[in-house]
């Protein structure tokens, strides 16, 4: 069984389209995870590791206001962040994290509070990301764990957002090409 890494690669390969990350509470770690898979740079185009609050508005065009009233751990927040990380880098589909890994609650949220997102391209298809969506996590563990967590997460909300738009051309063009049948 492959990675969601891996799978995440392979899907983005055969669509022929790219990804973008924005991270907070992970600090890298996402994209670590992703290019860490070989052949990840014929999709991966980059990341932004906005942790300090302003650079969220700054870099990936959160808006400022949002910020100042919720704080940075904010499922809006969350939103915003993908949708900028994929236009700043211009990408097909953005990804983003946002939270509070510990020990101290922020912005008045607690521990293991968590938010991810996915931004992509709007389609009419059915099962489509439209345009975006965010999950809210409540996590446990220790910081290690929510961070760790939440890198698996936000790779399993953007592939099911891919398996869902993946037409049955598509699919069959992929197992083709995997030797599957």
């Amino acid at each position: 069984m492959s990675s969601p890494a891996t799978e995440l690669v392979r899907l983005l390969t055969v669509r022929g389209e790219t990804l973008a990350v924005a991270e907070s509470l992970t600090g890298g770690l996402v994209a670590a995870e992703i290019t860490s898979v070989p052949g990840a740079s014929k999709v991966f185009r980059g990341s932004v590791t906005a942790y300090a609050t302003e650079l969220k508005h700054e870099l990936l065009g959160v808006d400022a206001t949002l910020l100042a009233q919720r704080g940075a751990v904010d499922p809006q927040v969350a939103g915003e962040m993908a949708a900028g990380v994929r236009k700043a880098l211009g990408a097909d589909w953005g990804i983003a994290t946002t939270g509070v890994a510990g020990p101290e609650p922020q912005d008045g949220q607690p521990v293991g509070t968590v938010f991810v997102a996915v931004d992509g391209p709007l389609t009419d298809r059915p099962g489509s990301a439209g345009g975006g969506k965010v999950e809210a996590l409540r996590l446990n563990g220790s910081r290690a764990e929510i961070r760790m967590e939440s890198v698996r997460s936000v790779l399993a909300v953007l592939l099911e957002q891919l398996a869902g738009e993946q037409t049955g051309n598509e699919r069959a063009q992929d197992t083709e090409r995997n030797g599957g049948f």
